[in-house]
């Protein structure tokens, strides 16, 4: 079935090829649906690059790997405010999951190209690095958070789909997103609405964008958006709150006790973006992005019958029963907030017509503060809060880049050489603040059987409180070469120096052969690195969860591999991870608007980071935390990652208006190697890194504008995958059927200032099956599915631009 869709998918990219002829580059006249005359639009491998390539005439077509670029009106076309979703619905081999009462998780929610770790995606804003959030999430990833980037400042997001390391440095093994942020005057207005047909998950979204142009000195533009969205639902009452209610008449059970979905979250984000000429030679530049949300999410329900750590009696605390405060059970809430800020600064020139410069500084840093609102610290008794300060997370980044391009004039070759060379410091810096005593206390209690820690989320203690840094310097020099009319090749070397591990060396070879002028090949061979962050390096943390076949909750502790208990248990110092990346392509574009590309990639890389198998705390350590379990991050196992990507897209007039179609599709395996998540110990990491994203993914896209009318539908298309409960021992798995999703969607423009736009995600409703093995704690749909599981979305839009 899935070999004999993949077969179906590339003979129609390869039918799109044999459709083709020649193309006229430049844009022709045409007639409008109004009897006016525009500019025809170019093949969408027309567009202008600034990503993976360090020439400034670089287009999509004539790149040496492939980049897909996303306009405004194909963002717009995504109804969300969160970057992460816009993206899952545009890019074929990007994923991302909802993770319901998930931690932090749930507001942080990873990301993955490819099929790969969420921090082997390098992610840039107007070219420059865009910083970590402070959240290290499953598996001990800590990538960067594309939801603090507000979609109403995005002028076009440009994706590398090919490693990069050598080009931009560390992360850069799946590829680049390259945010690239508005610039041009005008102003523009947008409120919306939406809501999930079970009546649940009211969003409330507001932007504005202002730009000016600066006389001939430049411009600037400012951004502001607002987004306010309630929870959802999609819960049934436990089957021990049924039993719990019919034991106990006469108390009032919430139905349900607890909630999975999405969490009540409020968001704000603003940012501005400068450019500034200081002379004929020289310009200044300037941006920065602020955001700040404030999020609450449920925790497992505490049953007082079966929850004996925290529902118990002890003549340490005579008379207190924790029934007087929560007779019913409770559900954790557990609360996020966080504020974000990046801000850029340069100067960029040119020292003769073929030699230019860029010199610039940024600073980027994530806040999160965790918060635990109706809960417990048993062990404290009656002395304990019901609400605590779990402590905060902070990642800051500064980097300093000097960057030059020389067009090299080679008498032997007809157009100049293009060399890039530069330099690049960067420090992070990771820091945990404590949270409050009550948080990780253990109370007299503790040694009659009552729980210690706040009872859901165990705030930081100060033993895990501390502050690290990491520094690097790097040099590289990037080179594209015109050999002819139909060759270009291009090589790029990198040498980086971290204070954790010292140094490394990454190269990329590349070429492109034009069979035609509009039919080429491509192809890529690269090495690349992910260096482990401070706060892979130097923390440890806490968590708790409920296993599904026993109802109790268990603690779980994740030890620094430098930890002396973890050292004992054979953990040892990280190290890089370090990728080859080999893909090869095939490239088109028409006169009768037929475009489009076949990629296929291979990615072998080693030492991959993970965490390592569950250890039962040996007899006679301390343990006054608690743990069920202990583990540690480690340079853990191998993979290889095959795929391939195919993009097609086709524009022609239709009647009055113009239609455009649009396939992107991914098929992407990754297999296990070799280490230690390959022996049955350690099954569920196994199954997890292989099986837990489906292997294809693909969307249809057709849109239709004539006259003031605008008419959009999608088809999104998900593969079977595998999930499984995480439990503290004996994993249950479960696989997961494949899914199809129709979006449709209409705008209409009233007049030259006015439009709205009104919407359905998911129009048939459709959910996926049931996860069984999770129907213990309440849950209907897995947690951990590619695709939002709350059913069909209703939205509307309300559009001003001046």
């Amino acid at each position: 079935m899935q070999s004999s869709l993949l077969s179906r998918s590339i003979l129609l990219a390869l039918s799109m090829v044999s459709a083709g002829g020649a193309i006229a580059a430049d844009a022709s006249t045409a007639d409008t649906p109004d009897g006016g005359t525009h500019a025809a639009a170019p093949t969408q491998l027309d567009a202008m690059l600034v990503t993976g390539t360090r020439a400034s005439n670089r287009t999509q077509f004539e790149t040496l790997a492939p980049v897909d670029v996303f306009t405004k009106e194909d963002i717009t076309s995504v109804d969300s405010t969160d970057l992460k979703d816009v993206l899952a619905q545009l890019v074929p081999s990007f994923v991302v999951q909802r993770l319901p009462m998930a931690d932090g998780q749930v507001f942080v929610r990873p990301a993955t190209l490819r099929g790969l770790s969420p921090d082997q995606t390098l992610v840039l804003v107007n070219g420059r690095r865009f910083h970590r959030s402070a959240l290290l999430g499953n598996r001990g990833a800590q990538a960067a958070d594309l939801a603090q980037i507000p979609t109403s400042a995005i002028k076009r997001i440009e994706v590398l789909r090919d490693g990069a390391s050598a080009q931009y440095g560390s992360d850069a093994i799946a590829g680049v997103i390259n945010i690239i942020l508005e610039d041009s005057p005008g102003t523009e207005i947008t409120a919306g609405y939406s809501q999930y047909a079970q009546g649940d998950g009211a969003s409330r979204d507001f932007s504005a964008r202002t730009g000016w142009a600066l006389g001939d000195y430049g411009s600037l533009a400012l951004f502001a958006e607002s987004s306010n969205s309630d929870a959802t639902s999609r819960t049934r009452q436990r089957p021990d709150a049924i039993a719990f209610q019919a034991a106990h008449p006469d108390l009032d059970v919430s139905n349900p006790v607890q909630r999975w979905g999405q969490p009540e979250l409020e968001s704000r984000r603003v940012g501005f973006n400068l450019k500034a000429n200081a002379s004929d030679t020289l310009e200044v530049y300037a941006f920065g992005l602020y955001s700040h949300s404030d999020g609450v999410s449920d925790f497992n329900w505490r049953n007082p019958d079966t929850t004996t750590g925290a529902y118990r009696t002890t003549s340490i605390f005579p008379g207190w029963d924790l029934r007087s405060i929560y007779p019913v059970g409770f559900s954790p809430q557990y609360g996020n907030v966080q504020n974000d800020l990046q801000l850029v600064g340069g100067l960029r020139g040119e020292i003769t017509p073929k030699l230019r410069w860029d010199v610039s500084a940024s600073y980027g840093r994530n806040a999160i503060d965790y918060s635990l609102d109706n809960a417990i610290n048993a062990s404290l008794g009656p002395d304990s809060p019901t609400s605590f300060d779990l402590g905060r997370l902070t990642q800051a980044e500064t980097n300093a880049n000097v960057d030059f391009n020389y067009e090299w004039d080679v008498a032997a070759l007809a157009k100049p050489v293009n060399v890039a060379f530069g330099a690049e410091f960067r420090q992070e810096i990771y820091e945990v603040r404590a949270g409050d005593p009550a948080s990780y206390a253990v109370g007299p209690g503790a040694a009659a059987g009552l729980e210690a820690n706040a009872n859901g989320a165990p705030g930081f203690s100060d033993p895990q409180a501390g502050k690290w840094d990491q520094r690097s310097h790097a040099a590289y020099v990037d080179m594209e070469v015109p050999l002819g009319e139909r060759w270009s090749i291009g090589a790029a070397g990198r040498y980086e120096d971290f204070s954790s591990f010292g140094n490394t060396v990454d190269g990329k070879l590349s070429a492109r052969f034009a069979i035609t002028p509009d039919v080429a090949l491509r192809g890529t061979f690269s090495t690349g690195f992910r260096a482990p962050t401070p706060a892979q390096l130097n923390t440890t943390s806490t968590t708790q969860g409920l296993d599904t076949r026993t109802l109790q909750i268990f603690t779980s502790g994740r030890l620094s591999p430098n930890d002396p208990l973890a050292q004992l248990l054979g953990a040892k110092p990280l190290t890089p991870e370090e990728s080859r990346t080999a893909s090869l392509g095939l490239t088109w574009r028409t006169d009768v608007g037929l475009s489009g590309s076949v990629d296929v990639y291979r990615i072998k890389l080693s030492d991959r980071f993970s965490q390592s198998a569950s250890f039962a705390i040996p007899a006679g350590t301390p343990n006054p935390l608690g743990y069920t379990s202990v583990n540690y991050f480690t340079n853990d196992f191998d993979t290889t990652t095959s795929g391939v990507d195919v993009v097609g897209n086709y524009l022609r007039d239709l009647g009055a208006g113009r239609m455009t179609l649009t396939l992107a599709y991914n098929f992407n395996r990754t297999r296990v190697d070799n280490g230690s998540t390959s022996v049955a110990t350690n099954e569920t990491q196994r199954v997890l890194f292989e099986d837990r994203l489906p292997e294809h993914k693909g969307s249809f896209t057709g849109t239709w504008d004539v006259g003031a009318w605008s008419l959009m539908a999608r088809v999104r298309y998900y593969g079977a995958w595998t999930d499984s409960t995480g439990n503290a021992t004996g994993d249950i798995y479960q696989r997961f059927g494949d899914m199809t999703f129709l979006d449709l969607a209409a705008g209409y423009r009233i007049n030259e200032h006015h439009s709205l736009r009104v919407g359905v995600d998911n129009v048939f409703d459709r959910y996926p099956d049931e996860a069984t093995f999770q129907a213990s704690r309440g849950l209907i749909y897995s947690r951990n599915a590619p695709y939002d599981t709350d059913g069909a979305n209703v939205y509307a839009q309300n559009r001003l631009t001046f």
